[in-house]
């Protein structure tokens, strides 16, 4: 091979990589365009605002969903995780009388106790994580109606609501946070240890742990990573409707693994960007906004993006064979 047979494998990857973040890219903008002509109501400060708001839960779970994804892995459990620290935050400030702060801090120890649970099980139990994730979902929902009854925990103080409805300056808080998180997944990704071992884990685990790489240790990181950020989602979620809900983020799984899948994650391993996944949770907001500005029955939501699940795994599987022909 000639000296710049390797460099330009590389930059072959890189730029099918980029494919996938330039269609996310793409189908935000169009839809974008089509809602600002097809409703008149889309292009307001206030409703702009407020797509931000809504995708910016998804968006943070959906940051260690990815982070899991890369890896090779899968976490269904984060919907579920997300609706038992936000009844437990709740409980804590309305029950214990706990500092709104450590509430919340107790929250994203709450996700991340869950996201250790599922790593020990992944890599000591060996179970996959499919199954090992899909029974702590079931699990963290039971203990959500349990300590609830199944009835909303509400009366906290007023600062309680300051996470999910502050703003500092006109910026919503949430929005904010969304922005601290991407930061640091990004950094993590891109410039640590452990974002480098996702990558060659995701990979090739075997290679991985034939090279070195503690593997239990950084895949049980990576599944705390993704419960810690779906118990501050939960928080959030929780402050924005000033009370916590047994039910909340059923189905939510559904929407953070599609805003990782369209943003480029390959479900296969080894793949997945922090811009993308913005971009998909974005292109989600958009898609429910759109809904209900356009009177849209809201069950033909999950359809559109069932269907849009379909097409970014059958064109990662077409873009892993092109690789390998080529």
């Amino acid at each position: 091979m000639s000296p710049a047979g390797p460099l330009a494998l590389v930059w072959r990857d890189r730029v099918r990589s980029a494919v996938s973040q330039l269609a996310a890219a793409g189908a935000v903008v169009v839809l974008f365009g089509y809602l600002s002509f097809a409703s008149g109501a889309f292009l307001s400060t206030s409703n702009l605002l407020n797509i931000g708001v809504q995708s910016a839960v998804v968006a943070i779970i959906a940051i260690g969903m990815t982070m899991v994804i890369i890896t090779a892995g899968i976490d269904l459990s984060v919907g579920s995780v997300a609706g038992l620290s936000g009844v437990l935050g709740a409980l804590m400030v309305v029950d214990y009388g706990i500092p709104v702060p450590l509430a919340i801090a107790g929250g994203v120890v709450i996700g991340a106790i869950a996201g250790v649970v599922n790593g020990v099980l992944v890599t000591q139990a060996g179970m996959a994580p499919f199954i090992a994730t899909l029974g702590m979902l079931s699990v963290a929902r039971g203990l959500a109606y349990i300590v609830t009854d199944s009835v909303a925990v509400s009366g906290a103080p007023e600062d309680f609501k300051l996470l999910g409805q502050g703003r500092l300056g006109s910026l919503p808080i949430p929005i904010l946070a969304l922005a601290i998180v991407a930061l640091a997944g990004h950094f993590i990704l891109t410039r640590t240890r452990l974002g480098r071992y996702s990558y060659a884990m995701g990979s090739n685990v075997e290679a991985a742990r034939l090279s070195g790489i503690p593997v239990k240790r950084y895949l049980t990181i990576v599944y705390i990573i993704s419960g810690a950020l779906a118990g501050f989602g939960g928080m959030i979620a929780a402050s924005r409707v000033d009370s916590g809900q047994p039910n909340f983020g059923i189905g939510l799984e559904l929407d953070v693994i599609a805003a990782a899948v369209i943003g480029g994650a390959s479900l296969f391993g080894g793949e997945g960007k922090m811009v993308g996944t913005l971009l998909g949770a974005l292109l989600i907001a958009l898609i429910r906004n759109g809904s209900v500005l356009l009177d849209i029955n809201t069950f033909y939501q999950q359809v559109i993006i069932g269907v849009i699940i379909w097409i970014a795994v059958f064109w990662d599987r077409y873009r892993r064979r092109r690789a390998a022909a080529g």
